[in-house]
């Protein structure tokens, strides 16, 4: 892969700090999702193959340093995979439906159908409570708004990572971040990236750290300059659906086959 440059001077100032990791005991975690209302992590747990439908799957609850980790807080699903929160309700991608669970218990409330969905990825939730969700395989993004499903975007092959910020709803793809805006425009802001790009959040300055899963994460600045801020892929360790902190800048990895969550400060 060719070196990238960054020419912004808040981008070369990155870097992470390893904190923590928890034992390996998760089971092949895909997903993280830092949940701030209750002080915990929730991270998705395919437990079986990704493209699956085996009823294996759960959600894991872990505490913010990693010490406690509430293996099978949600259960009965397949391969969820990414996570969003609006209220008191979690929605999960689960390979063909979104899946709603309750905060409080950890029950699932209810299973939205996506028509024609092959392999939902990830997960995002704009303020007004709009639940969107990729479809990797088909191409597709969907918007789950007042209990219907449709189709947001199409024709974006490859489409992972997904991020609701403002009036724009940002989505990576083989390498490269978009911005579509309220129109629906499209705006290439990043290219370059290894082309596992899975996960993306924004920090408080409005850039991003996005992974990869064949275990890259990289700061990509507001204007698209882009560092490399981890690279385990000669370790063949995963990053895949990262979760963030954007107080304490923190940023949770799950390690897929490596079954577990490994913590970093960014700096």
């Amino acid at each position: 892969m060719a070196t990238l440059m960054c020419t912004s001077s808040a981008c070369s100032q990155e870097s992470l700090v390893k904190l923590w990791e928890t034992d390996s005991i998760l089971k092949v975690p895909e997903s993280v999702l830092y949940y701030p209302g209750g002080k915990a992590l929730f991270v998705s747990n395919i437990d079986g193959k990704p493209g699956e439908k085996d009823l294996k799957g759960s959600i894991a609850r872990v505490s913010v340093d990693g010490k406690k980790v509430e293996q099978q807080w949600a259960i009965n699903l397949s391969a969820p995979k990414g996570m969003g929160i609006f209220k008191n309700t979690l929605y999960v991608a689960d390979l063909d439906q979104i899946v709603a669970i309750d905060l409080n218990s950890g029950k699932v409330s209810k299973r939205y159908p996506v028509e024609g969905a092959v392999f939902l990825n990830d997960v995002t939730v704009d303020r007004a409570g709009a639940v969107f969700v990729s479809d990797s395989r088909t191409g597709k993004v969907h918007r789950l708004q007042n209990g219907q499903v449709s189709t947001y975007l199409e024709n974006q092959m490859g489409v992972n990572g997904l991020l609701a910020a403002g009036d724009d709803l940002y989505l990576l793809a083989k390498g490269k971040l978009w911005k579509a805006d309220k129109s629906k425009s499209l705006t290439k802001i990043a290219e370059g990236m290894d082309e596992s790009t899975d996960g993306i959040e924004q920090k408080s300055d409005k850039s991003f750290v996005v992974s990869c899963w064949n275990g890259v994460i990289y700061h990509v600045s507001a204007d698209g300059g882009v560092k490399e801020l981890l690279d385990t892929r000669p370790q063949k360790v995963s990053s895949a659906d990262i979760g963030f902190d954007p107080r304490n800048n923190i940023i949770y990895v799950p390690t897929f086959f490596g079954n577990k969550v490994v913590a970093y400060q960014l700096k």
